[in-house]
């Protein structure tokens, strides 16, 4: 029996392995998400972002939707 345990060992191993790179790599996407919001000036608006683009807005010099 001591193939069997062998075998669990490197299976565990390997799991920790895996997941050990998964942490990293997602630790790595959160670090990039956060230095990509850092770039951006802060919104001055005290109410902050509004939720929908108005008719108004976009005519005043707002962003106008994207067209597919």
């Amino acid at each position: 029996m001591p193939d069997a345990d062998s075998a669990k060992d490197k299976k565990s191993l390997d799991r920790k392995a895996r997941l050990a790179e998964q942490l990293r790599a997602n630790l790595q996407k959160r670090k990039a998400q956060t230095r990509s919001r850092r770039i951006g000036e802060a919104d001055s608006r005290p109410e902050g972002i509004d939720p929908g683009n108005k008719a108004e807005d976009t005519k005043a010099g707002g962003t106008t939707p994207a067209k597919a």
